[in-house]
């Protein structure tokens, strides 16, 4: 019954996307779900598919509390949760309890990706080994991975997003996942602060290490956009991502830069600022395929897929 009320079903909205067969575009980002713990309800509010995680190799509770604020002037969210997470074993064990139970069921299934970050204890120089962790442990319980090489709160993290220190990270995981019988997809995360020209090294570098999408983008740093309540709430909250409306133009710019760069030859999943179906109908006319809400159903309550899907008919 409950998805009956959120569910907008109609085949028009299907979607085949490296490989994977979406019953529609509008997914949930990564960073609500964290330990894949509300698959169940997720699925009932009609989502196309949820990104789990972030999901590092150990359990680690994050940053100190309180970590996640609104800004209601301007229906955003400051987060500086940290990677908290029940950590690779635990969520692994949840998710392929979850696929056996959805095994059993009809229709089509809710796509599941796994988005994989560092513990704050490993050395950069050695993220790879927990990114590669992550990847063999989820496997067979994920559709599809994102690295997540973009938070803001996770010290040095964004660093990762260097030409040099991403290639070996990402050949690496390709590696492991072209042994695999059927690799599975695999995409990057990226910061909306990044500069045209390190959009072009990462697109380059997609290209290079054949990832099978982008998502674009993650929370910013950059508070120019808010409004002058919000960014005196900002500045008495401090460090953290900022989320919602006031991205949606830069999440937009990024899209549209990468789509370009890579000649429309790599799907993007679009997050930041989508809160209606016309703001998901600008990320998929700047290039998206996909799209992802996280900000914008904290805002607008379960019925924004519902909501969406309707406008994208």
């Amino acid at each position: 019954m409950v998805q009956n009320s959120f569910e907008h079903k109609d085949s028009r909205l299907a979607k085949n996307v490296f490989g994977l067969q979406f019953k529609n575009p509008v997914g949930l980002g990564a960073g609500f779900d964290k330990n894949a713990a509300y698959l169940n309800e997720l699925e009932a509010l009609g989502f196309g598919f949820v990104e789990i995680g972030t999901v590092t190799p150990k359990a680690q509770p994050g940053n100190e509390q309180p970590r996640l604020f609104r800004l209601p002037a301007d229906k955003a969210l400051i987060n500086r949760m940290g990677f908290n997470n029940d950590g690779v074993e635990v969520i692994a064990e949840r998710l392929a309890a979850w696929k056996n139970k959805q095994a059993a069921t009809t229709g089509a299934p809710l796509i599941i990706g796994g988005n994989i970050g560092k513990n704050k204890v490993t050395a950069n120089e050695d993220a790879w080994k927990d990114y590669d962790s992550c990847f063999s442990r989820l496997f067979d319980v994920v559709d599809y991975f994102v690295v997540n090489v973009s938070s803001p709160n996770t010290p040095g993290l964004r660093e990762l997003q260097e030409k040099d220190s991403l290639r070996k990270i990402l050949s690496q995981l390709q590696n492991n996942n072209q042994g695999k019988a059927q690799p599975k997809p695999l995409l990057l995360k990226i910061a909306p602060d990044l500069t045209n020209e390190q959009l072009n090294d990462i697109a380059e570098l997609a290209a290079e290490v054949k990832l099978s999408g982008l998502v674009a983008s993650n929370t910013t740093i950059n508070r120019h956009n808010l409004s002058a309540v919000s960014k005196e709430e900002g500045e008495k909250i401090g460090a953290g991502g900022l989320s919602g409306k006031p991205v949606r133009l830069r999440s937009t710019e990024v899209v549209r830069h990468l789509a370009q760069q890579t000649h429309h030859q790599i799907p993007i999943i679009a997050s930041g600022g989508i809160f209606t179906g016309a703001d998901a109908k600008e990320k998929m006319e700047a290039g998206a395929t996909l799209v992802q809400v996280w900000t914008g159903f904290i805002y607008e309550g379960p019925a924004i897929t519902k909501n969406i899907c309707k406008a994208l008919l």
